[in-house]
Order: C-alpha cells, then sequence, then structure tokens
C-alpha cells in the first residue's frame, strides 16, 4: 500500500479567474441551472456506482465504493471551493450530496483503506489501496506541431485527428503489451481524451509499476536535428507497431492542406528538409529544387524523400569516390529520421505525472466541462476514427432534446431519463462493451 499525501485541509478556495466575457459566454452553455437539470435527470448515477464498486453481484459493493475518494469544486460568489475526501455509502447518498452542492467539477481518486471522509480521524493508517491506472493526453502538449491555426484551448477537426491517433496507439500498446482488458475512454470534455485501464491487475499496481507503465510510452523526440533520440535501428517493437498505424494517419491528416500542410507548401516543406541531419545536405538541396519545378502531392512527396534518403544512406554505406562517406551515428540519424518526423506529429504525448500515483485525481467520466458545456462521454476505440468532439451535446442542446422527447412521445417511459437525449448513444455502447465484459471477467474470478 501507498501512503497518502492529503492536503493540508479539505477545502481549498481559489479565485475565478475568467474575464467578463468568458463569463458571458460560457453562460450559453453552462450555468447552474443547466448544471443542475443535467444531474437531476441525465447523470448515470447507476453506471457510476456499479462501475466503481467492481461486484457484479452488487453484494457488499458498497465495501469499495464507500472507500472511494471524490472531490467537487462548487462555486459561490465567483469564487471555486475545492473540498476533497468526500466519499459515499451507497449510490443514494452519491447522487444527494452531488444534487445539493452541483459540483461545477468532479474529480475521482483512489480507494482507500478507510472512506476519506474518516481521514483526518485514522492519521496514519490512512492509506491507498488500489486505483485504476489512468492516462490524460491534451491538445495544448501538441501546440509546437500544430499547424493548423489552434494553440491553447483551441480545437478544430484537423489536429483533433492527433487524439484519434493517440487513442489508437495507447489502447493497442496497453492491450498487446500489457495484456489488458478493461479500457475505457473519454473525451475530456473540451480538448483532450482520458482513458481508465480498470484489470484488477492495473488497480492495484504500484507507484513505481505505473511509473515503468507510463515510461514505457515515453519515446524522446528532441527538436535539434543532430542530437540523438530514443529513436533506435532496428525499431523496438512497440515503436515498429506504433509508426505503422501512425504513418498511413501522419499522410492522410498531417502533409496535405487538409491537416497540418506539413508538405503541402513550400515554407514548411523548406523547414521540414531543414531538420535532416547535416550529412544529408545534399538530398535536402535537390528535394528542395525538384519540389519546386514539379507539382507533386503531399504524398508522393514524403514518399519520395523517403526513397531518396534510402538510395543516399545505401550509397554511404558504400563509399566510393564521388559519395562521402558518412560515420555510423550519422547513418542511424538519417535511418531514425522519417520515424522521428512521423512520431514528432502524431505520437502521444502524455501528462505523465497523472499515471504515476494512484492518489492522483482525474476528472470524472460523464460529468460537464464548465468552459464548453459538454459532457465527458465515453468514446468507442471501435468508432474513433469518427469521434467528432463538436458533435457532443452541450447542456443546453440536452435540455432541448428532452422536451422534444417529452413533447413527441407523450405517456412513453424510459428506465433512464438519458435514453430520452443523444448520450444514448455513448452511454448504451460504454454499458455493453466495457461494463458487462468486465463483469463478466469479475464472475469468473
Amino acid at each position: 500500500m501507498t501512503a497518502a499525501q492529503p492536503d493540508t485541509s479539505e477545502t481549498t478556495v481559489v479565485k475565478a479567474s475568467s474575464t467578463t466575457s468568458e463569463v458571458q459566454k460560457n453562460a450559453l452553455v453552462f450555468s447552474p441551472e443547466l448544471l443542475s437539470m443535467y444531474y437531476s435527470r441525465l447523470f448515470p448515477f447507476e453506471i457510476m456506482y456499479d462501475w466503481m464498486s467492481y461486484n457484479p453481484s452488487k453484494k457488499d459493493s458498497v465495501r469499495l465504493f464507500s472507500r472511494r475518494e471524490f472531490s467537487f469544486t462548487i462555486e459561490i460568489d465567483r469564487e471555486e471551493i475545492y473540498i476533497r475526501y468526500q466519499s459515499f455509502s451507497k449510490q443514494e447518498e452519491f447522487r444527494a450530496a452531488i444534487l445539493q452542492r452541483k459540483p461545477m467539477k468532479i474529480d475521482i481518486g483512489a480507494v482507500f483503506s478507510h472512506p476519506p471522509k474518516d481521514h483526518k480521524a485514522i492519521g496514519q493508517g490512512f492509506k491507498t489501496e488500489q486505483r485504476e491506472l489512468v492516462f490524460d493526453i491534451d491538445l495544448t502538449d501538441y501546440d509546437e506541431v500544430r499547424q493548423c491555426g489552434c494553440s491553447g484551448a483551441q480545437i478544430c477537426m484537423k489536429c483533433w485527428q492527433m487524439m484519434t491517433m493517440a487513442v489508437k496507439v495507447m489502447d493497442c500498446g496497453l492491450r498487446e503489451d500489457f495484456g489488458f482488458k478493461h479500457i475505457a475512454w473519454f473525451y475530456s470534455g473540451r480538448r483532450g481524451v482520458h482513458a481508465w485501464v480498470c484489470d484488477e491487475e492495473a488497480r492495484k499496481l504500484s507507484n513505481e509499476a505505473r511509473s515503468a507503465v507510463a515510461n514505457y510510452f515515453e519515446i524522446s523526440l528532441v527538436a535539434e536535428k543532430n542530437k540523438p533520440s530514443s529513436v533506435t535501428n532496428p525499431l523496438h517493437p512497440m515503436m515498429k507497431r506504433a509508426v505503422e498505424t501512425l504513418e498511413p494517419m501522419f499522410i492522410k491528416h498531417v502533409l496535405p492542406s487538409t491537416g497540418q500542410s506539413l508538405l503541402a507548401e513550400e515554407e514548411k516543406w523548406v523547414e521540414l528538409l531543414g531538420t535532416l541531419p547535416d550529412c544529408a545536405e545534399r538530398v535536402r538541396e535537390n528535394l528542395e529544387k525538384n519540389w519546386k519545378k514539379a507539382e507533386s502531392t503531399p504524398s508522393e512527396k514524403w514518399e519520395e524523400l523517403k526513397k531518396h534518403l534510402e538510395v543516399f544512406t545505401a550509397k554511404a554505406r558504400g563509399g566510393g569516390k564521388s559519395q562521402k562517406t558518412i560515420s555510423s551515428s550519422e547513418r542511424s540519424k538519417l535511418e531514425a529520421w522519417p520515424v522521428e518526423t512521423v512520431f514528432r506529429s502524431t505520437y502521444p504525448r502524455l501528462d505523465i505525472n497523472v499515471s504515476k500515483m494512484q492518489n492522483h485525481l482525474l476528472k470524472s467520466p460523464f460529468c460537464v466541462h464548465p468552459k464548453t458545456g459538454r459532457v465527458c462521454v465515453p468514446i468507442s476505440v471501435e468508432s474513433v476514427d469518427s469521434f467528432d468532439p463538436f458533435n457532443v451535446p452541450t447542456l443546453p442542446e440536452l435540455m432541448h432534446e428532452l422536451d422534444n422527447f417529452d413533447k413527441n412521445n407523450p405517456g412513453v417511459e424510459v428506465e433512464h431519463e438519458w435514453e430520452k437525449t443523444s448520450l444514448k448513444e455513448t452511454f448504451k455502447p460504454f454499458t455493453k462493451e466495457f461494463l458487462e465484459p468486465m463483469w463478466n471477467d469479475l464472475c469468473t474470478k
């Protein structure tokens, strides 16, 4: 077990920093009234309780759930009040607390040795026991390679493809290299994605083991063209699989003008060629001349560039009177350059500190982002290519959907009110594709 490092108090006051214009804009999609309506009618309390209990029989499920930490961020007189170490014995208590406090943000932490609400009385015996292995990936960490005009909190469908790539690489690696089966992906509500690895083995990983898993996916991609990187030849099997996944998406979503325009505009391809190692200066000069004269597509340019590097490296390896012989380190840099270039624009950029500690809090699935009013909905890996963050419903849209359903379907009853809205398109698959298989596995243990 890992000793917890609690805040010195349960409640922290944070001054709200939004400008007047931001507040007015946010009020269109997020307000206490809209949030109250969402919590009372649409928030999937039953799904959350069943998931966080990890007990498909529902017998003694209170044991695990009651030791789970929740934190609430509430707003009073434009001050954000951050309340940690909340815990609830039953689903009804959890629901009642949220309906009463109407938190603008909910975070979820670890399962402790004792109910977190009693942490002060427990003292030194209060320790973390388990927690999902989580990953946080945010588009702000891609700002240096986003050429679509977005930065910071801004996103568009061009740069959102980087999140699609991240989900594919991480999900495949977690399953194939570590054997995890029960992985839930969620839209963060604004500009990123979160992964929750829920296998029992993952939940019980020590902090050291979590760090090892997270570090396994870390790749050093140096910006300086003549500095060494972690991309070696032959490629590590994980990197080989990743580049096989990412290069086609790089060609489709990064190179052309419909993506990041990396090889669609002269200024950008000159900049890219400038990152070639110095020993390949002749390749750079030849390609710059060729591309200025002849019209070719970005994908054709990429294939031509790789071919030139292969030929140059092969000739340099053989030497010859007209060919400069290059060192083994220079040859390694040349061979790694195409992979590095693909990875620099596409490989997952993790907020690694989120993954390393059992006691690290992460935004709750199914809550609402206060800046966008969008729900943190599940993302199916099978359909991640078609996921559009701009199609995720906002609070006003959900209220409109509820009104329309009640108006057009008088007397029709549903088990959950979210079934009256577009939330059913993600909530139902989450139950069928994630929760039910996990419960089946838990039943066999």
